[in-house]
């Protein structure tokens, strides 16, 4: 099925069998600042040799004018002029690159605490976390903050890499004691696995190549570890979610009586045949056809975009919901979730805000601060009236429409939302509903 304004071929991007075995990773850098996340984003795209020679020249040239002894691989992510002035990461810098066995999307995101609400970003898709410790510091206030972060938004593996290795004589009691002192305070944490490995991502010990330093370490090199680590997705175990984007009728002879509702696939598996719910009528129906593009496809996993037709002729609008009639989401006008602030005007009780939960769009109301959580040691002050900039709190809200969710824990798609500031329009807050 197409129309003039589609993109031809969409297809050619999910059909063959090879890309589905590749797989995708999306992993998220995370620590304190300088503990050297871009530094090591770097050496493994210069390491595995996926960058291109002329990107290697602009840094050559850059770490010259900046007066450093060496080619500065962090550069290649900085990619902000006041990151490369002042040497830290203040965006989120998002790089792709692929091996014979995997492709990657790699979010590296600021160490400071002020940029909170960036590091949860480029959280908020991830599969694995890698927590970036020094090891001559170890264990810090902004570890735990970026550890329990990465529980919050249900990251299930986490890698811990204690970094610079080289600054602390290769030593392996360093390692074992900064690896006991994370195991201390993540046991409270929901990782499903937790994994360490020493390294020197300026030196590359460790990156793609296993360290001759630290023989004493039986563990892959970190490439190795990314290209097999097996990290299961919420998106497909979970019961058919369809979030409807948009209905298409193509003003054609050739698909004439043509209906088909289109959007991306949050979570399940459908398939020609069916028996789906379609929310909020409640109406039961049978998909008759799955659509990829102009191709007609056996079935549709997430990821995956996909226009279906069903057997009944029903109203379906943008933001209803297409279900699996045996497992249905909840639907309610009232949620309870804990909020991340990202605006520098803070949260208000009682104030009306716009909210975007998938393709559904609602207008809601703060009915409740019920605690801000103190992120450094997880305490609850249950008298805060406000959320301040990066701020995180277990919120209370009201929407004129219903919503249809799951928890956050059971699916990150239809457990998270955006709430917008009606005036500006600006993103203030995300939510991870309970």
């Amino acid at each position: 099925m197409a129309t003039e304004t589609e993109t031809p071929r969409v297809t050619e991007v999910y059909e063959t069998e090879a890309y589905l075995r590749r797989g995708l990773l999306r992993l998220l850098t995370c620590g304190s600042v300088d503990d050297g996340k871009s530094t090591l984003i770097g050496r493994l795209l210069h390491d595995s040799k996926s960058i291109f020679e002329d990107q290697l020249e602009a840094v050559r040239g850059a770490s010259i004018r900046r007066g450093d002894e060496r080619v500065n691989l962090a550069l290649l992510t900085d990619g902000l002029r006041a990151e490369r002035e002042q040497g830290i990461t203040i965006d989120v810098a998002y790089r792709f690159f692929s091996t014979p066995r995997r492709k990657f999307i790699i979010a590296d995101t600021p160490g400071h605490v002020q940029y909170t609400r960036n590091m949860v970003t480029g959280a908020s898709t991830a599969n694995l976390a890698v927590i970036l410790i020094d090891a001559r510091v170890g264990v810090i206030e902004q570890t735990r903050r970026h550890a329990f972060l990465a529980s919050l938004l249900r990251i299930p593996h986490v890698l811990v890499a204690v970094n610079k290795m080289d600054l602390a004589g290769w030593s392996e009691e360093v390692f074992v004691k900064i690896k006991r002192d994370f195991e201390a305070f993540a046991q409270e944490l929901k990782f499903e696995r937790v994994e360490f490995m020493p390294m020197s991502a300026l030196l590359g010990d460790n990156v793609v190549h296993r360290s001759q330093n630290m023989s004493w370490h039986e563990g892959p090199a970190f490439l190795e570890y990314i290209e097999e680590v097996r990290v299961p997705s919420d998106l497909d175990d979970h019961h058919d979610r369809f979030p409807v984007q948009w209905i298409i009728r193509p003003q054609s002879d050739a698909w004439h009586d043509f209906r088909g509702y289109a959007g991306t696939l949050a979570s399940g598996k459908i398939r020609a045949g069916d028996r789906v719910r379609v929310l909020p009528g409640n109406r039961e129906t049978t998909v008759t056809a799955v659509w990829l593009g102009d191709k007609k496809i056996d079935e549709v996993v997430p990821p995956m975009p996909a226009t279906l037709e069903l057997a009944d002729d029903i109203d379906i609008s943008r933001g209803d919901m297409i279900v699996d009639p045996d497992n249905p989401p909840k639907i309610s006008k009232e949620i309870e979730a804990m909020v991340v602030w990202m605006a520098e005007e803070p949260m208000q009780v009682r104030k009306k805000y716009a909210l975007k939960h998938g393709t559904r769009n609602a207008r809601c109301i703060v009915k409740e601060l019920r605690y801000h959580l103190d992120v450094s040691d997880m305490s609850q002050d249950t008298s805060a009236n406000t959320l301040e900039l990066n701020q995180i709190g277990r919120v209370s809200l009201k929407t004129t429409v219903p919503l249809f969710f799951d928890s956050y824990d059971e699916c990150r798609a239809t457990g998270s939302f955006i709430i917008i500031d009606e005036g500006t329009n600006n993103t203030v807050g995300a939510g991870m509903i309970l």
